[in-house]
Protein backbone atom coordinates (compact mmCIF):
# COMPACT_ATOMS: atom_id res chain seq x y z
CA UNK A 1 0.00 0.00 0.00
CA UNK A 2 1.18 3.66 -0.93
CA UNK A 3 1.77 6.42 1.87
CA UNK A 4 2.20 10.03 1.22
CA UNK A 5 3.78 12.44 2.87
CA UNK A 6 3.27 16.06 2.26
CA UNK A 7 6.68 17.94 3.24
CA UNK A 8 6.01 20.74 1.09
CA UNK A 9 4.89 23.67 3.82
CA UNK A 10 6.64 26.39 4.96
CA UNK A 11 7.11 25.31 8.40
CA UNK A 12 6.49 28.88 9.99
CA UNK A 13 5.47 27.68 13.42
CA UNK A 14 9.55 26.26 13.52
CA UNK A 15 10.90 29.27 11.74
CA UNK A 16 14.05 29.43 14.09
CA UNK A 17 14.57 25.97 13.02
CA UNK A 18 13.30 25.72 8.70
CA UNK A 19 15.33 28.74 7.56
CA UNK A 20 17.45 26.69 6.37
CA UNK A 21 15.43 23.56 5.70
CA UNK A 22 11.88 22.50 5.82
CA UNK A 23 10.51 21.11 8.58
CA UNK A 24 10.51 17.14 7.70
CA UNK A 25 14.13 17.66 8.16
CA UNK A 26 14.39 18.89 11.21
CA UNK A 27 16.31 16.17 13.25
CA UNK A 28 14.64 14.15 16.23
CA UNK A 29 17.54 12.48 17.61
CA UNK A 30 20.36 12.85 15.38
CA UNK A 31 17.54 11.97 12.32
CA UNK A 32 14.78 13.77 10.47
CA UNK A 33 11.18 14.09 11.44
CA UNK A 34 10.85 12.36 8.01
CA UNK A 35 12.67 9.23 8.68
CA UNK A 36 11.45 9.03 11.73
CA UNK A 37 7.56 8.75 9.82
CA UNK A 38 8.65 6.56 7.24
CA UNK A 39 10.41 4.04 9.85
CA UNK A 40 7.08 4.08 11.67
CA UNK A 41 4.86 3.03 8.25
CA UNK A 42 7.86 0.79 7.57
CA UNK A 43 7.36 -0.99 11.08
CA UNK A 44 3.74 -2.19 9.89
CA UNK A 45 4.43 -3.14 6.11
CA UNK A 46 4.06 0.13 4.12
CA UNK A 47 7.33 0.88 2.12
CA UNK A 48 6.34 2.70 -0.98
CA UNK A 49 6.80 6.27 0.26
CA UNK A 50 5.18 9.59 -2.09
CA UNK A 51 6.18 12.29 -0.79
CA UNK A 52 4.71 16.15 -1.86
CA UNK A 53 7.64 18.19 -1.73
CA UNK A 54 7.53 22.30 -1.64
CA UNK A 55 9.39 24.56 0.79
CA UNK A 56 13.36 23.74 0.09
CA UNK A 57 12.13 20.21 -1.54
CA UNK A 58 15.84 19.99 -2.73
CA UNK A 59 17.08 19.47 1.12
CA UNK A 60 14.99 16.26 1.30
CA UNK A 61 16.03 15.01 -1.90
CA UNK A 62 19.67 15.64 -1.45
CA UNK A 63 18.82 13.80 2.32
CA UNK A 64 17.66 10.39 -0.11
CA UNK A 65 20.34 10.45 -2.76
CA UNK A 66 22.86 10.61 -0.13
CA UNK A 67 21.16 8.21 2.65
CA UNK A 68 22.80 4.58 0.74
CA UNK A 69 26.22 6.05 -0.03
CA UNK A 70 26.45 8.19 3.64
CA UNK A 71 25.61 4.96 5.35
CA UNK A 72 28.15 2.71 3.45
CA UNK A 73 31.85 2.40 3.85
CA UNK A 74 33.50 3.46 1.32
CA UNK A 75 37.03 3.65 -0.74
CA UNK A 76 37.75 7.48 -2.38
CA UNK A 77 40.78 7.35 -4.76
CA UNK A 78 42.50 11.15 -4.26
CA UNK A 79 44.13 10.29 -7.67
CA UNK A 80 41.08 10.28 -9.64
CA UNK A 81 38.36 10.70 -7.87
CA UNK A 82 36.88 7.88 -8.08
CA UNK A 83 34.75 6.45 -5.19
CA UNK A 84 33.76 2.42 -3.94
CA UNK A 85 31.26 1.72 -2.03
CA UNK A 86 31.17 -1.22 -0.01
CA UNK A 87 28.38 -3.15 2.00
CA UNK A 88 27.69 -0.96 4.82
CA UNK A 89 25.15 -3.44 6.30
CA UNK A 90 21.49 -3.98 6.77
CA UNK A 91 19.15 -0.88 4.76
CA UNK A 92 15.77 -0.12 4.80
CA UNK A 93 13.65 -1.57 1.96
CA UNK A 94 11.86 1.68 1.36
CA UNK A 95 11.09 2.97 -2.34
CA UNK A 96 10.48 6.44 -1.88
CA UNK A 97 9.48 9.02 -5.02
CA UNK A 98 10.09 12.70 -4.29
CA UNK A 99 7.39 14.77 -6.16
CA UNK A 100 7.55 18.50 -6.80
CA UNK A 101 4.07 20.08 -6.05
CA UNK A 102 4.62 23.30 -5.95
CA UNK A 103 5.90 26.11 -3.06
CA UNK A 104 2.56 27.55 -2.60
CA UNK A 105 0.19 24.71 -2.85
CA UNK A 106 -2.06 24.06 -0.08
CA UNK A 107 -2.88 20.54 0.96
CA UNK A 108 -5.55 19.64 -1.70
CA UNK A 109 -3.61 20.92 -3.87
CA UNK A 110 -0.67 18.61 -3.68
CA UNK A 111 -3.16 15.42 -3.11
CA UNK A 112 -4.43 16.43 -6.79
CA UNK A 113 -0.96 16.72 -8.10
CA UNK A 114 -0.37 13.37 -6.58
CA UNK A 115 -3.55 11.92 -7.70
CA UNK A 116 -2.17 9.75 -11.16
CA UNK A 117 0.03 7.81 -8.88
CA UNK A 118 -2.67 6.93 -6.62
CA UNK A 119 -5.48 6.18 -8.84
CA UNK A 120 -4.99 2.06 -8.14
CA UNK A 121 -6.77 1.59 -4.83
CA UNK A 122 -6.19 2.09 -1.11
CA UNK A 123 -3.81 4.50 0.71
CA UNK A 124 -2.23 6.28 3.86
CA UNK A 125 -1.87 9.60 4.50
CA UNK A 126 0.03 12.23 6.71
CA UNK A 127 1.57 15.19 7.03
CA UNK A 128 5.40 15.33 6.95
CA UNK A 129 5.87 17.16 10.46
CA UNK A 130 3.16 14.30 11.97
CA UNK A 131 5.24 11.77 14.59
CA UNK A 132 3.20 9.39 16.59
CA UNK A 133 2.73 5.74 17.40
CA UNK A 134 -0.54 5.04 16.38
CA UNK A 135 -1.14 1.16 15.10
CA UNK A 136 -1.08 0.86 11.49
CA UNK A 137 -2.09 -2.24 11.02
CA UNK A 138 -5.67 -1.80 13.40
CA UNK A 139 -6.54 1.50 11.79
CA UNK A 140 -6.42 -0.14 8.03
CA UNK A 141 -8.33 -2.69 9.77
CA UNK A 142 -10.85 -0.13 11.33
CA UNK A 143 -10.93 1.77 8.23
CA UNK A 144 -11.75 -1.63 6.30
CA UNK A 145 -14.62 -2.59 8.88
CA UNK A 146 -16.60 0.70 8.02
CA UNK A 147 -16.42 0.69 4.16
CA UNK A 148 -16.67 4.73 4.20
CA UNK A 149 -14.05 6.79 1.55
CA UNK A 150 -11.72 7.95 4.19
CA UNK A 151 -10.95 7.95 8.01
CA UNK A 152 -9.21 10.29 10.13
CA UNK A 153 -7.25 9.95 13.00
CA UNK A 154 -6.81 12.57 14.92
CA UNK A 155 -4.93 13.12 18.51
CA UNK A 156 -7.38 14.44 21.66
CA UNK A 157 -5.28 16.67 23.70
CA UNK A 158 -5.12 16.48 27.26
CA UNK A 159 -7.58 19.05 29.10
CA UNK A 160 -5.78 22.32 30.89
CA UNK A 161 -7.40 21.04 34.02
CA UNK A 162 -6.05 17.57 33.86
CA UNK A 163 -7.22 14.22 31.72
CA UNK A 164 -6.22 11.81 29.13
CA UNK A 165 -5.14 12.15 25.69
CA UNK A 166 -5.54 10.03 23.21
CA UNK A 167 -5.84 9.49 19.60
CA UNK A 168 -9.37 8.94 17.72
CA UNK A 169 -10.16 7.14 14.38
CA UNK A 170 -13.13 8.82 13.07
CA UNK A 171 -14.60 7.04 9.14
CA UNK A 172 -16.54 9.60 7.34
CA UNK A 173 -17.63 11.01 3.92
CA UNK A 174 -19.62 8.54 1.24
CA UNK A 175 -19.82 5.10 0.93
CA UNK A 176 -17.26 4.07 -2.15
CA UNK A 177 -20.20 2.71 -3.84
CA UNK A 178 -21.49 6.65 -4.57
CA UNK A 179 -17.47 8.15 -5.30
CA UNK A 180 -15.36 7.90 -8.23
CA UNK A 181 -12.52 8.73 -5.90
CA UNK A 182 -10.22 6.27 -4.75
CA UNK A 183 -10.61 4.98 -0.90
CA UNK A 184 -8.51 6.80 1.58
CA UNK A 185 -6.96 6.02 4.51
CA UNK A 186 -5.35 9.74 5.70
CA UNK A 187 -3.63 9.81 9.08
CA UNK A 188 -3.37 13.14 10.96
CA UNK A 189 -1.51 12.86 14.06
CA UNK A 190 -0.12 15.27 16.36
CA UNK A 191 1.87 17.42 14.50
CA UNK A 192 5.69 18.57 15.73
CA UNK A 193 5.13 22.47 16.77
CA UNK A 194 1.52 22.92 15.97
CA UNK A 195 -1.57 22.86 18.13
CA UNK A 196 -3.14 19.22 18.17
CA UNK A 197 -6.33 19.07 15.73
CA UNK A 198 -9.94 17.55 16.89
CA UNK A 199 -11.49 14.86 15.62
CA UNK A 200 -14.61 15.32 14.20
CA UNK A 201 -17.32 13.56 11.55
CA UNK A 202 -17.53 15.54 8.29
Amino acid sequence: MKVVVLAGGLGTRLSEETEARPKPMVEIGGRPILWHILKHYAHFGFQEFYVALGYKGESIKRFFLDYHALGSNMSVSLRDGRVEVHDGGEREDWRVHLIETGLETNTGGRLKRLEPFLSDGTFMLTYGDGVADVDLGALLKFHRAHGRLATVTAVRPPSRFGGRAGSTAVSSCSSPASSSTSRATPRASRRTGSKPPRATDS
